[in-house]
């Protein structure tokens, strides 16, 4: 029976920028069904007492070295987002009214690229609007969007569906109860959806 991978991401975390770049080819070779999760990872740290890698300053020493490292393995663009940290609140929103309106194959690459490969500044809704035009979305109309009370409950749910299925950062993958923690878990993902871990 083909099996489902859900993959809990937020658009501040580099690691989950790299791990959203094989997800899908994962999903493909195993036959499963890929489900993206937009979570709103501040809540998750908040809910519980977790924090960003990168405000330990070895971790993040560690990170500037590993992350690269994974890019080049993965053979896919990476650079380090200048303007790093960033509120992610508005752009997971936006995230969840993506999946909502049938938007998301559009909103979800363009956002991970100016992110992570173009170093946008995305703390800057000018920025962010730019970054929509250019996929084709009403920048304008997305940015009203964004406040509906549909919207902000979608990822609040979500988020918190997270925390109590024991997420405690990103990125985070299921396969029916398993949860793997981090983008170096996604081999044992894959061994998961294809009935190889029990």
């Amino acid at each position: 029976m083909a099996r489902t991978l859900e993959f809990y991401f937020d658009y501040g975390s580099p690691y989950s920028y790299l791990a959203d770049t094989q997800v899908a080819a994962i999903a493909a070779r195993t036959g499963a069904t890929l489900v993206r999760k937009p979570m709103l990872l501040g809540g998750v740290f908040k809910a519980t007492g977790n924090a960003s890698p990168m405000t330990v300053p070895a971790k993040s020493k560690w990170a500037s070295t590993d992350m690269p490292m994974w890019a080049k393995h993965y053979g896919v663009p990476f650079q380090p987002n200048p303007h790093f940290p960033v509120n992610t609140l508005a752009l997971m929103r936006g995230a969840a009214a993506a999946e909502i309106d049938g938007l998301f194959e559009h909103y979800h690459p363009a956002i991970y690229k100016a992110m992570w490969v173009d170093g946008r500044n995305l703390n800057d809704m000018k920025e962010v609007a730019a970054v929509l035009t250019a996929a084709g979305i009403d920048a304008a109309a997305f940015g009203n969007r964004i406040q509906d009370q549909d919207v902000k409950d979608r990822l609040k749910a979500t988020t918190e569906d997270a925390v109590v299925r024991g997420v405690f950062g990103a990125p985070t993958c299921f396969v029916d109860s398993m949860m793997f923690f981090g983008n170096d878990r996604l081999p044992f993902v894959e061994m998961a959806l294809n009935g190889d871990l029990k």
